[in-house]
């Protein structure tokens, strides 16, 4: 049998998305500050795209506005060149930016020193101490080891055995420990500890009158304080029901995890992009993106570049791949705008209870519901809501708050899951907290309001909730 190779022409057909639809998909999904990030480096990387600096009038979206997609046959330098400045007033400017270049070095001179300084972390901190207190030299590299081995939370993550193992001159397992007791000592109170027994121990104070019974509760106690077994605490130590309460409450006042006031870690930095306000009787919604993401349009140098004899086919089709780019850019950023903004409307249509009373009132709310009102895909409405945040008079939520499912009121109406967990709370915070209910109790108190929900959820929902048992919520 012969085997070769040949080229056999073949048809067929395949769905391809787009560029174009590809990055509309991309932008839509970007929270704000992502997207100023990416309009930034599109700004450097695309010639033709230029940002207008001068200031705007308010250019919030409203429902009626017209969009550059709605007049299809206008040309599209005119269509998104209305924004922009004559090219050559643009490359005045830049000459007058240069010569305030010294200014501007002081202004980033200035910003530099208004910078705050990176926060000093556990083991600085503890390194700091250590470099003023007089201890054998002979425990330093030991110390220094147990400090760099204990986590953020201010214990040690690591078995002695171990650092013993990772010093370069050996010390007996002993002498590890006087260093450990060297660190303990350190501030905050409670770093270096092993376990939380030992943690909590480590903060009270000896000369305390009763240290040694509140180390006691907390060495041999503690799983009964968690579980509020007072009375059998009292008989067991022969102490008053009183004494025991009071010592309890002094164990509630120490830290856990010393080493948490050091986090370092970031607070995420929220940045709503659409603003419900209550005006003249009704919700009116804004997008309130034009403070922060920049006014884009394309040159009009470039276009009159275009249109001049003697320019090679190269830089022609190069400028023209720029200005395709730079149009499919602006259509995308706005097509962003007029998808965000319709999903919000219906969003605040829906949820009208909700922006009235508050989250007791919060429907249950599916995105298909939502897609299929605005004439879009569901898809669509996932990609709109991701990591964005809407303000309302209720305050500040991520919009996918607002969906939600729920269950069905022996009424026939809907209740979402946030409404339930709502009024499982406040039966709970109106309970009398010397015989709190049990979680069998709280289900029949919320089937008697019309949520027939088991006793298994009312439990599932209190621990999610962070809600202590009944047992754990007893006031003696």
């Amino acid at each position: 049998m012969k085997m070769q190779s040949s080229l056999l022409p073949q048809l067929q057909q395949k769905m391809k998305l787009s560029p174009q639809i590809i990055q509309s998909i991309e932008i839509l999904q970007l929270p704000l500050l992502a997207l100023v990030e990416h309009i930034q480096q599109e700004l450097v990387d695309n010639p033709v795209l230029e940002e207008v600096l001068e200031e705007k009038k308010d250019e919030n979206l409203k429902e009626g506005d017209e969009t550059p997609a709605d007049d299809a046959k206008s040309d599209e330098f005119d269509k998104l060149g209305e924004m922009a400045d004559d090219w050559r007033d643009y490359y005045s400017q830049t000459i007058v930016r240069r010569n305030n270049l010294s200014e501007e070095r002081d202004q980033k001179q200035e910003a530099l020193e208004n910078t705050a300084a990176k926060p000093m972390s556990l083991h600085d901190y503890l390194m700091g101490q250590l470099s003023l207190i007089d201890f054998p030299s002979h425990l330093a590299e030991a110390a220094e080891n147990i400090i760099y081995s204990i986590d953020k939370s201010g214990y040690l993550a690591s078995p002695l055995e171990e650092i013993v193992q990772s010093l370069e001159k050996p010390l007996p397992v002993e002498e590890v420990k006087e260093a450990l007791k060297v660190v303990q000592s350190l501030e905050p109170p409670g770093v270096g500890a092993r376990n939380l027994q030992e943690c909590l121990v480590l903060q009270l104070d000896k000369r305390d009158a009763h240290y040694q019974l509140t180390k006691e509760l907390l060495l041999n106690y503690l799983e009964d304080i968690e579980m509020k077994k007072y009375p059998a605490i009292a008989k067991k130590t022969g102490q008053s029901l009183d004494i025991i309460k009071r010592q309890v409450e002094f164990i509630r006042t120490l830290n856990p995890k010393p080493g948490s006031i050091f986090c370092d870690e970031t607070i995420p930095y929220v940045v709503p992009e659409v603003k419900v306000e209550y005006i003249d009787g009704k919700y009116e919604v804004f997008l309130i993106d034009n403070t922060n993401l920049p006014h884009l349009h394309i040159s009009s140098f470039y276009k009159k570049f275009l249109s001049e004899n003697g320019t090679d086919n190269s830089t022609l089709q190069y400028i023209q791949k720029k200005i395709e780019s730079a149009k499919w850019l602006i259509d995308a950023i706005e097509q962003r705008r007029s998808t965000l903004y319709k999903v919000a409307c219906k969003i605040v249509e829906m949820q009208k209870d909700f922006l009235d009373e508050g989250i007791h009132r919060l429907h249950t709310l599916k995105m298909q519901d939502i897609a299929d009102v605005v004439g879009v895909h569901v898809s669509t409405v996932s990609r709109a809501i991701a990591h964005k945040y809407i303000q309302t008079p209720q305050g500040i939520f991520e919009m996918k708050f607002f969906f939600t499912g729920g269950f069905q009121n022996v009424d026939g109406s809907m209740e979402s899951w946030e409404a339930i967990r709502q009024k499982l709370s406040e039966i709970v915070a109106k309970e009398n907290k010397s015989n709190p209910l049990s979680d069998e109790e709280v289900a029949e108190k919320l089937h008697a309001s019309g949520i027939a929900i088991a006793r298994r959820t009312v439990t599932k929902y209190r621990r999610i909730m962070k809600i202590p048992s009944s047992r754990q919520r007893k006031e003696y």
